[in-house]
């Protein structure tokens, strides 16, 4: 009975260590928080700035370039736009990409926000 507590005592620190080492790739991006935000249930085009005014499409690097290529396509610009943008991101590249959107005839942009509770 004791050489079978120490085998699983050995896997429960073994996979407990394991479990640590594992990371999740993603975006970290603090979102502003507003009390009157909306919970969105459509698929959706995501648009990430980081603080560090890095943008992305769907998890993808971008640069404004890209991104005008990509909004204009015909497919893009019948879905819904939601832009991350991290609260101390720069507010000049918000609204330029918020313009592109609109200059390219994309009506249906929102901004994501956590909702204050």
């Amino acid at each position: 009975m004791a050489p079978l507590l120490d085998v699983i005592f050995l896997l429960l620190i073994f996979f407990l260590l394991l479990s640590s080492f594992v990371f999740q790739s993603g975006i970290v991006v603090k979102l502003p928080k507003a009390i009157t935000s909306e919970v969105i249930k459509e698929e959706n085009l995501i648009i990430t700035m980081t603080s560090e005014d890095v943008l992305y499409i769907n998890d993808k690097v971008s640069t404004m370039k890209t991104l005008r290529q990509e909004l204009g396509k015909r497919e893009n610009k019948k879905r819904l736009i939601l832009i991350k943008a991290d609260r101390r991101a720069s507010l000049g590249r918000i609204i330029d990409i918020w313009d592109l959107c609109r200059e390219l005839g994309i009506e249906r942009v929102n901004i994501a926000t956590n909702q204050e509770k």
